[in-house]
């Protein structure tokens, strides 16, 4: 099914506003086509489903960089040619999402963005590059979607392997910091490739790090009801919990330790916690957030142009969540690579990919640099909630805190 966004009504409203109004209003659209002529480009979310909040947030980052691009003149060295967004619903699935992509193919898009979710970027890129369409990830932090030798695919974030070798650093620094008050952890994990991955990950590089890990709980996504989970968790009364889940799930797992008093002696220490460095989160259920720490996707906070459309975004009552950032930059690497191309051919703009060295974004990163597809000038940031807010704690080059370890007294 396609649906025509009606030009007219669109100009008519903010950019902003419209593009929440399509993450957010449509239930599970297919595709959605603007009108103008230009260089179509596919931003494929999943934007209905379990993960529809992240996927909502993505398409919300995109859109936004799309409008910004545009409204600056567009691709000039193909004389102010306008981008042209063919929206994508994966319905958090990847079978939803290679439908997406096979939809988009036939509508002649140029380059792909998005997908979000480790199992549905594994998915989705491997449809793409049977068509050598480019495809650049926005999330999906699963090492094996750019260890598969795919030349189309190309991930702006970093993945597993770096996130994990940063926060398991970072956590020795901080508990060292403070006389080594933990000892034990307790993960608890989403089961598919996202947090399955993770899991594995952590626990290799947990007790090479000093730490016993005393259990490794796994559930489904959705899950409603944590309650067994948190009884385990207070039974083997671990110095730090390590939560590994989408947002949904996050929250939920928070509320339910604070319900029932159950809390770690040192901290909740997430690695890309769904929730943890949200500020939907420290808004809505401020007590259970406080004091969480996390190693996640982070924009920089000393750049003016990160802090402008961090105001725009909560100015139009949205929440600045990675998922928005993470897009709106990958829209960004993307225009800069057809701006180079000099043309909306797949071959030619994965060829400025790849050889691409965009530095105009607003991630705490170096210059884009891709290794067979990964941007090795991607970091993560440690993070913590502390009052309302949400501070960088690590590293301290750009740090607005001091990390709170261990937990104060109740």
């Amino acid at each position: 099914m396609s649906i025509l966004i009606d030009r007219r009504k669109f100009l008519q409203t903010s950019a902003l506003t419209a593009a929440a109004a399509a993450s957010g209003t449509m239930a599970a659209p297919s595709i959605l086509r603007a009108q103008s002529a230009g260089v179509k480009i596919g931003l494929l979310a999943p934007v209905s489903g379990a993960l529809a909040y992240s996927g909502q947030q993505g398409r919300l980052g995109a859109q936004l960089a799309v409008d910004e691009i545009n409204a600056a003149g567009g691709i000039k060295s193909m004389n102010g040619a306008k981008l042209d967004p063919v929206l994508g619903d994966a319905q958090s699935t990847p079978d939803g999402g290679n439908a997406e992509v096979e939809k988009m193919n036939s509508a002649g898009v140029s380059a792909i963005v998005g997908g979000f979710a480790s199992g549905i970027c594994l998915a989705t890129t491997q449809t793409a590059a049977r068509y050598d369409l480019p495809y650049i990830v926005d999330v999906g932090v699963t090492d094996s979607i750019v260890t598969r030798g795919l030349k189309n695919t190309f991930r702006f974030g970093p993945g597993f392997g770096v996130i994990t070798k940063a926060a398991i650093e970072n956590l020795i620094t901080i508990n060292n910091n403070a006389n080594k008050p933990a000892k034990t952890v307790m993960i608890v994990h989403e089961d598919s490739a996202f947090g399955a991955g993770l899991a594995k990950l952590l626990n290799t590089a947990l007790p090479a790090g000093g730490f016993e890990i005393l259990d490794t709980i796994a559930h489904p996504t959705p899950t409603r009801d944590f309650n067994n989970v948190v009884l385990k968790i207070k039974a083997a009364n671990p110095d730090i919990v390590i939560p590994a889940n989408y947002y949904n799930e996050y929250v939920l797992l928070a509320r339910t330790m604070q319900q029932q008093k159950v809390r770690p002696k040192a901290a909740i220490y997430s690695v890309l916690g769904g929730a943890a460095s949200s500020y939907k989160f420290v808004k809505e259920f401020n007590e259970a957030a406080q004091y969480i720490m996390d190693c996640n996707h982070w924009f920089d906070p000393r750049n003016a142009k990160a802090l402008e459309l961090k105001k725009k975004v909560e100015a139009a009552g949205q929440f600045f969540t990675y998922e928005v950032y993470l897009n709106y930059s990958c829209v960004l690497l993307l225009a800069d690579a057809i701006e180079r191309a000099k043309s909306a051919d797949r071959a030619a703009i994965t060829a400025a990919l790849a050889s691409s060295t965009f530095a105009n974004h607003i991630m705490p990163y170096g210059p884009t640099k891709f290794v067979d597809g990964q941007n090795t000038g991607a970091a993560p940031a440690n993070t913590q909630i502390i009052g309302n807010d949400i501070q960088v704690i690590l590293p301290e080059a750009f740090a607005s805190a001091k990390p709170v370890f261990p937990l104060p007294p109740a």
